[in-house]
């Protein structure tokens, strides 16, 4: 049992005075001020929320807050070291004890712990429970455990660890120290067996929401796979990318393959060497390589928010494993690409590595192995059905998607075009099952609907049964695809490990009583007359380095062709936060980078770029305005401040911009209502002179403002006023062209309609005919509802 929770009485202000003093944070994030709350409380906790989401600062603030002594446990050195340096970097007092550290490094580790001038000690589980080190644990009166990556101590995990269960003896080494277990994918059952194992006493049950709205989530059957992972990688040149392989040859091979056409690519994977690992992981921090194709290990220990797209060669592990690894992608908030390369054959590959490694390791539980299989399952579920990617994943961890089309994957974008109503089929096949006794697997149901002649169907007799070769024109493959879509839908179930058979369940009569219609895989017939009409379009696609963001996509793949994006394009608006300064943001960038160079830290951990656009975007010129940007701590201010804000000075004398913007945006509420009185009297102005037609150039010159900020004015009119036409400001060709766009990609962000129509409308443009297209909706709804 642990202590009774030590009543401590911090205010929100309190906890958001230190993010404020050390990380130049002044809001938090959904469940962190509850998570925080419990450290301080020394209750015990179980803290569940996505990568990116903020899990980190929830063990790191309690320690200095409370002026105190708390360790963290974790699994990867290569994650322990990046934290600690940049902890370390903004004035906060950490430090480490792991393999890598001299004899020197880990005494002064030990004197600082002794001497009560480290908050925050990280250490591996196996380190922890040295005897030694419990020693001295004990000595300095440890307030709590902070247990990151806690999925690895449940059986049910996908990444189960032995060493972590040996954790569960710092109940009752330590009955006074409160537990703390932090985890970014931990299903219900895997959440409820943490608990149980650690031994947690009461603990706040703390899960945040699996879904990340930015990410886009596309699965792509695969074909030529370097071709197909080449295409995708030049949707992002210069951006940062990771590529995920099952193998190390694969990582190693598909890496040299990149390299070989100028890609700035490095490979990653467990067979290095540490210095070789270590060399990688700065390189790609520092920029200096855009993208890494490594196997799961990599990623768990590096801490850069704006990598744009994640890439799987070939199907994850799980499920777990892929929320884990696509959640690396977006962490600034912004879009991220997604994309799962998949072939049935992924299934079987991870079967086998699976049994493989069972029958290495004496005393493996066959049920663990069971359980792992069927998280293989699960991926060849998540990949093969039409149903929205952001619904599956969040109820795959037991929360409910209410959102409707999602906008942000294959499925609600359109792009996944291969099914068609197949209740006949499937009434066909769920009839073949029902006459062979439900006793026999997806083969021999495959082999009977087709019509083999086969010696054992003879002896059996099913060459006599009215389902026998009920489907002998159908291609094999695609027979096969349709009857795991039916277990998929749960329209049929399969069971046993070794040899699983399928049998009918209740949702099998309600379709082969007509009660329930289906959607199934188009036969490849279908599909070849549908890309037959876009031959001529996949014919002429450009270039890898110009290809666009949202395609064209790989051949095979069953979805439309989109055409390229310039490579001259500039970032949307919508992608950049705001009235940004793209030429500010990238000097800004080449300032952190000589830092970084300088101090010999990647470039992160100088700023991340979400601050640097603010930078950009608010453009304050002295330490007073810098302070108010999020991630400008104190420490940061006082020996970075004087050179970021002495460039962004200079940047606006040189390009005549407003310098010091002023922004609060303290909760979306506020947010929202400030927007509405933005600029005061110069809004107000800028309304005047939009009913009257004037042009941007003209309103910006009038009321001395940027023209980016007067283009946001002229969105807002719009989106009020509701005027009849936008023609003053965008051309009715133009408007034709990009309402042209919008009915092929949606009203969703602004990228895939500039690359639709080939780069050829000014961002404002696009977005301001967005704006007055839903105005009109708007108005027209209003309209009917009055009526």
């Amino acid at each position: 049992m642990s202590g009774a929770p030590v009543q401590r009485h911090y205010t929100v202000d309190d906890i958001v005075a230190i993010t404020r003093r050390y990380w130049g944070i002044a809001e938090l994030r959904p469940l962190q001020q509850e998570a925080i709350s419990a450290g301080v409380s020394r209750r015990d906790s179980l803290v569940v929320l996505p990568t990116g989401g903020g899990k980190s600062l929830c063990y790191q603030v309690p320690p200095v807050l409370d002026q105190r002594t708390d360790v963290v446990v974790s699994p990867l050195i290569s994650l322990m070291k990046d934290q600690v340096d940049r902890l370390r970097s903004l004035g906060y007092p950490a430090a480490a004890l792991h393999s890598q550290l001299t004899s020197a490094a880990a005494s002064e580790s030990l004197r600082e712990l002794a001497e009560g001038r480290c908050r925050l000690l990280f250490v591996s589980p196996e380190r922890l429970l040295q005897p030694a080190l419990l020693e001295r644990l004990e000595r300095c009166g440890v307030s709590a455990f902070a247990i990151d990556e806690a999925h690895c101590i449940s059986h049910w995990g996908h990444d189960f660890r032995p060493e972590y269960r040996n954790l569960q003896t710092l109940r009752s080494r330590f009955p006074e120290a409160s537990l703390h277990a932090y985890t970014a994918t931990a299903t219900p059952r895997v959440q409820a067996d943490i608990v149980e194992q650690l031994r947690l006493v009461d603990p706040a049950i703390l899960v945040g929401t699996f879904d990340r709205p930015n990410l886009i989530y596309r699965v792509v059957p695969r074909g030529d796979l370097v071709q197909q992972v080449l295409e995708t990688i030049g949707r992002h040149a210069g951006e940062a990318v990771i590529v995920y392989c099952i193998s190390r040859n694969d990582t190693e091979e598909l890496a040299r393959f990149l390299e070989a056409r100028n890609v700035r690519a490095a490979f990653y994977h467990a067979g290095m060497e540490g210095a070789g690992r270590r060399s990688v992981q700065d390189r790609f921090a520092a920029r200096e390589i855009d993208v890494i194709v490594a196997t799961v290990a990599f990623g768990m220990g590096i801490d850069r928010a704006d990598i744009r797209c994640v890439i799987h060669a070939a199907g994850p592990k799980s499920i777990e494993h892929y929320q884990q690894e696509t959640g690396r992608a977006g962490r600034d908030g912004l879009p991220a690409e997604c994309v799962l390369f998949y072939s049935p054959a992924d299934t079987k590959r991870w079967e086998s590595l699976i049994e493989k490694n069972a029958r290495e390791t004496p005393g493996t539980d066959p049920r663990a192995v069971s359980h792992l299989v069927s998280l293989v399952g699960h991926v060849r579920r998540f990949a093969t059905a039409y149903t929205c990617r952001h619904k599956l994943l969040s109820e795959y961890f037991g929360q409910a998607y209410n959102r409707g089309p999602c906008g942000a994957c294959d499925v609600c974008l359109g792009e996944v075009r291969g099914q068609e109503d197949g209740t006949v089929t499937a009434q066909q096949i769920i009839s073949c099952v029902a006459r062979v006794g439900e006793r026999f697997g997806v083969g021999h149901v495959t082999d009977v609907l087709l019509g083999e002649d086969s010696e054992r169907i003879r002896q059996l007799g099913h060459d006599r049964l009215s389902t026998y070769g009920l489907l002998k024109d159908a291609p094999r493959k695609w027979l096969q695809r349709c009857v795991f879509q039916l277990v998929d839908q749960e329209l049929l179930t399969r069971e046993g490990d070794e040899y699983p058979i399928l049998r009918l369940n209740a949702a099998s009569w309600e379709v082969l009583r007509g009660q329930r219609a289906v959607q199934l895989p188009s036969r490849p017939e279908q599909q070849a007359r549908r890309s037959r009409k876009s031959a001529k379009q996949a014919a002429a696609r450009v270039s890898v380095t110009s290809q666009s963001r949202a395609g064209p996509l790989p051949p095979g793949s069953d979805r439309e062709t989109r055409p390229a994006r310039p490579t001259s394009a500039s970032p949307p608006p919508d992608e950049v936060e705001g009235d940004v300064d793209a030429g500010l943001f990238e000097s800004l960038r080449e300032l952190r980078r000589e830092f970084a160079q300088r101090t010999g830290v990647p470039a992160y951990v100088i700023f991340h770029d979400r601050t640097l656009r603010d930078l950009a975007r608010r453009r304050p010129t002295t330490i007073a305005g810098l302070r108010r940007i999020r991630g400008v701590g104190h420490r940061k201010a006082s020996y970075l401040g004087q050179a970021f804000v002495d460039r962004i000075a200079a940047y606006c004398r040189q390009h005549a911009l407003e310098p010091d913007v002023i922004l609060s945006e303290p909760t979306d509420l506020r947010r929202y209502a400030e927007r509405r009185s933005r600029g005061g009297e110069a809004r107000a102005r800028a309304f005047e002179m939009f009913e009257r037609g004037a042009p941007v150039e003209e309103v910006s010159a009038a009321l001395q403002r940027a023209v980016s900020t007067v283009w946001g004015y002229l969105n807002e009119f719009v989106s009020e006023r509701r005027p009849e036409s936008i023609s003053a400001w965008v051309p009715p060709q133009t408007q034709r062209l990009i309402e042209e766009a919008v009915r092929v990609v949606g009203m969703g962000p602004l990228r895939p309609i500039q690359e639709q129509i080939g780069g050829q409308c000014p961002w404002p443009e696009i977005k301001l005919v967005l704006t007055h297209l839903r105005a009109t909706r708007a108005a027209s709804r209003d309209a009917r509802d009055e009526s």
